[in-house]
């Protein structure tokens, strides 16, 4: 199975980090979702029902941003976490 690294630190391209992250799932790649230096913008209910479909598919959410641990549930991580993560992936997409 290919493993797939979506970095997403551009707020205004958060909604596209999100589907991409699904649609790599759909097509049987293992996601890791990074969610960097800035809080989830515009949480709304579509986005909240997207994350959690992430979840059901055992995609994984992770973020240096304390407020997206504590308000929406993803995975903490530091920098240098995310460097040894995504050395490990076949392919790596920037937000």
């Amino acid at each position: 199975m290919k493993k797939a690294a979506v970095l997403i630190r551009d707020p205004e391209q958060q909604y596209e980090g999100l589907r991409t992250s699904l649609g790599l799932l759909l097509e049987d790649t293992e996601v890791q979702m990074f969610v960097l230096h800035h809080e989830i913008a515009h949480m709304d209910e579509a986005y909240r029902d997207n994350m959690e479909f992430i979840d059901e598919m055992e995609g994984e959410r992770f973020s240096n941003n304390s407020a997206n641990v504590e308000k929406y549930g993803f995975k903490h991580v530091t920098l240098a976490d995310v460097a040894k993560m995504v050395s490990t992936a076949d392919v790596v997409i920037p937000f």
